[in-house]
């Protein structure tokens, strides 16, 4: 050890002798035991350092560094070309890698499916689903898609239709323009919510909702998606008194079968990312909410067109 490390703790003395890896990684191997400190397992990251002693380390492979990998899975395609793929996407699968899923995603499936979409930003997803959340979701197969689809997003051209089944009975107009602005929830990091405009973190959100049925105190809905904020449908339906069938997280009480948030992004329409052909998608039902709305008295197949 250096004598201008002197006292330096462990994690950071690592830090600045080997400047390639972050602090944090260097952490997650302390706390794997791959440290040693004078020959011994160093325990932790706050231990102070003292000059000449001797530091080796182990390096692994973080799982973060390990996600991004092929695993085949049965993945649902609802359309599908050179270019453009069109996914239903079952609940319970989450979409990317990220801390707590580092395998198992969408993301891990979609590089088993399409070898080449290795060479693609995150394997061409260009939006998310919650992992809770069922439905349509597109994803790009060449980067001239991904680019394409990203600017159509932004420019609000692809229309996004989700079902939803709500608690409460409806009282207000049969269609409603939500437009409330949304971020992280203050009080609660793990929360989305409605925010004051120009409150810090606060982004323009509209969603628009019409009720397509009712069967006691439960409503049925259909909601276009405007924008495309973090649990959008979610908070904007609590926010207007609806929280979705089963969505604890803001409110919601599981019912009728369901254990997962009553939400299907069923249908999608937009102009093929490459060709420009106009293409309408629609995916059906999964059981667990087909089964909820018969349960509740409620017909999907009279569903109309936003």
């Amino acid at each position: 050890m250096p004598a201008d490390l002197h006292g330096t703790r462990l994690d950071r003395a690592l830090a600045v002798l080997i400047p390639e890896f972050s602090r944090s990684y260097l952490q997650q191997q302390i706390a794997d035991g791959g440290v040693l400190h004078n020959g011994q397992i160093a325990k932790k990251a706050a231990s102070r350092m003292s000059a000449g002693d001797r530091l080796s380390v182990c390096l692994k492979p973080t799982a973060q560094a390990m996600a991004f990998v092929p695993q085949a899975m049965d993945i649902v395609a609802r359309y599908e070309d050179d270019d453009l793929l069109v996914v239903d996407k079952p609940a319970g699968l989450v979409v990317h890698p990220a801390p707590g899923n580092w395998s198992g995603t969408l993301l891990n499936g979609l590089l088993a499916r399409h070898p080449a979409a290795t060479q693609l930003p995150r394997a061409g997803i260009v939006h998310r689903l919650d992992k809770d959340t069922s439905g349509l979701m597109l994803v790009g197969k060449s980067r001239r898609a991904v680019d394409a689809l990203v600017r159509a997003i932004a420019l609000r051209e692809v229309k996004r239709q989700y079902l939803a089944l709500a608690h409460g009975v409806w009282r207000h107009e049969a269609t409603v323009e939500v437009e409330q602005p949304m971020g992280r929830d203050p009080r609660n990091r793990l929360r989305m919510a409605v925010l004051q405009p120009g409150q810090a973190g606060a982004r323009f959100a509209r969603t628009q909702v019409r009720c397509v049925g009712q069967s006691g105190d439960v409503c049925l809905l259909i909601c276009h998606l405007h924008t495309g904020r973090t649990h959008q449908i979610r908070v904007h339906a609590a926010w207007l008194g609806h929280p979705l069938v089963a969505d604890t997280l803001y409110g919601g009480r599981p019912m009728l079968g369901l254990a997962r948030q009553a939400l299907h992004a069923f249908r999608l329409e937009l102009a093929h990312p490459v060709s420009g052909r106009l293409l309408s998608l629609e995916a059906p039902l999964p059981d667990d909410i087909r089964s909820a709305l018969g349960e509740a008295g409620l017909h999907y197949n009279e569903v109309p067109t936003v």
